[in-house]
């Protein structure tokens, strides 16, 4: 073994050892030990739940939903996967910053273009997953590992790499109307650009990236399309096996661990190395568990009031990445309003598909679930007054303020006076409907 190959495994392996402080503050965590005992680590893929959605398609929703097969080879037509690993694999490929080699000659045009902009906060995923022909999860993930470094600094096997993404993707369930793999992209681009703020970018290692986007892209894989208050009154097996505490997120970690495996992605590294790596996923994954938007909030405040966060901590760097996940997650009332309008009527249809459910199975219809009486606006403004602008108050406290952190509070102000105006003339409207039919009844 040459000099250079014995110190890049070395740099691969570098510092890792500091990332055992934040070991014992997430065993502490019920959810990743006691709560879950007995479950095995790697959860078995497909173990999508068994919830019959199709009473609920349209003729035209089924033939949106392509089947593996088409989605697969989409997806090797859009890279040429042995051979730039080849290239890069023999040192033949530039690392540059700029470098766009990933992409096939069909998309080096407008994709291109947009991949050199990825840390640009109008960043338009929804073309960019047209332009990618569906593949915006894989073709921006091989980008930013590749940009930030780590497939050189972590040594990894390109054609690994790009089956741990091919297998997240496809575990995604496209005939979700919003947790598919365009929410999963458009989560990863925003943590990028979180992780780019002039606070965190020269304190975070090479590991706190990769776990960064690794978890930004695998957060809600195999995401059923209903929430976890439905699991658990339907007695999902999930909901049982998870002992109804984060279920999804639970489910969304261990189907990841999975895949590591399954893909050998991290079996060149030392065992304990990839444990550790698997086990902080969790940690971060399970951060997007909303009923624990409070536990993270109040202890965030509590950081920032104290003024005791310490980056150079492995376990408060660690707590951020936990923190700007959530924010990630919950970015899209920040997002430019022709996008964000986008993603709050994808997220209202799949709540009003579970409300659908609920109805048909004789359950009762989960809040914001039914569409006769929860109307997109009064649905959005609600999430952002109560989740999203008291998180977004901290992060901004936070970056002290940055340049990007005051754009999205000023879209998120500007989004929630539109929504307010919208629900003004939809409530009038609801008027004018009901003194209609009075009307009509009177002889």
């Amino acid at each position: 073994m040459s000099c250079l190959t014995v110190q890049r495994c070395r740099a691969a392996a570098f510092k890792w050892s500091e990332q055992n402080v934040i070991r014992g503050r997430m065993l502490a965590d019920g959810r990743l030990n006691a709560g879950h005992a007995g479950v095995s680590l790697a959860e078995r893929r497909g173990s999508y739940p068994l919830i019959n959605l199709r009473i609920l398609k349209t003729s035209a929703q089924r033939g949106e939903v392509e089947s593996g097969t088409r989605r697969k080879l989409k997806r090797l037509l859009s890279f040429q996967r042995y051979f730039h690993a080849s290239r890069l694999l023999r040192g033949l490929v530039s690392h540059t910053p700029g470098s766009l080699h990933l992409l096939d000659d069909d998309y080096l045009g407008q994709a291109a273009h947009m991949l050199s902009k990825a840390d640009t906060w109008n960043f338009d995923i929804f073309l960019f997953d047209r332009l990618t022909n569906g593949n915006s999860l894989v073709t921006l993930m091989c980008h930013l590992f590749n940009v930030c470094g780590l497939i050189h600094h972590f040594q990894l096997d390109m054609v690994k790499l790009h089956r741990f993404l091919g297998l997240v993707q496809d575990d995604y369930h496209s005939h979700n109307p919003y947790h598919n793999a365009v929410h999963a992209a458009d989560v990863t681009q925003a943590m990028y650009c979180y992780m780019k703020e002039p606070k965190l970018a020269e304190q975070l290692t090479p590991l706190d990236v990769l776990l960064g986007l690794m978890a930004a892209a695998a957060h809600d894989v195999d995401h059923p399309g209903v929430n976890q208050p439905f699991l658990i009154k339907t007695r999902h097996h999930l909901a049982s096996l998870y002992q109804n505490t984060s279920v999804l997120e639970s489910h969304h970690w261990r189907s990841t661990v999975g895949m590591l495996r399954e893909s050998g992605l991290l079996s060149h590294l030392p065992a304990d190395m990839s444990q550790d790596i698997e086990q902080q996923l969790g940690s971060i994954i399970l951060a997007t568990d909303i009923s624990r938007q409070n536990e993270f909030l109040l202890s965030f405040r509590e950081h920032l009031d104290s003024r005791d966060l310490d980056l150079q901590l492995a376990s408060h760097r660690h707590f951020i990445l936990q923190i700007a996940l959530k924010c990630a997650d919950v970015c899209n009332p920040c997002r430019d309003w022709e996008l964000s309008r986008q993603w709050s009527e994808r997220v209202c249809e799949e709540f009003y598909r579970q409300g659908d459910l609920e109805r048909k199975l004789n359950l009762e219809i989960s809040p914001l679930c039914d569409k006769q009486t929860d109307s997109v606006p009064a649905v959005q403004i609600g999430f952002i007054s109560y989740i999203v602008e008291p998180l977004f108050d901290e992060w901004q406290r936070f970056t002290e303020p940055s340049p990007l952190s005051q754009l999205m509070m000023s879209n998120l102000h500007k989004n929630k006076a539109r929504w307010g105006r919208l629900r003004c003339v939809h409530a009038q409207q609801e008027e004018d409907e009901d003194g209609a039919g009075d009307g009509e009844d009177i002889p």
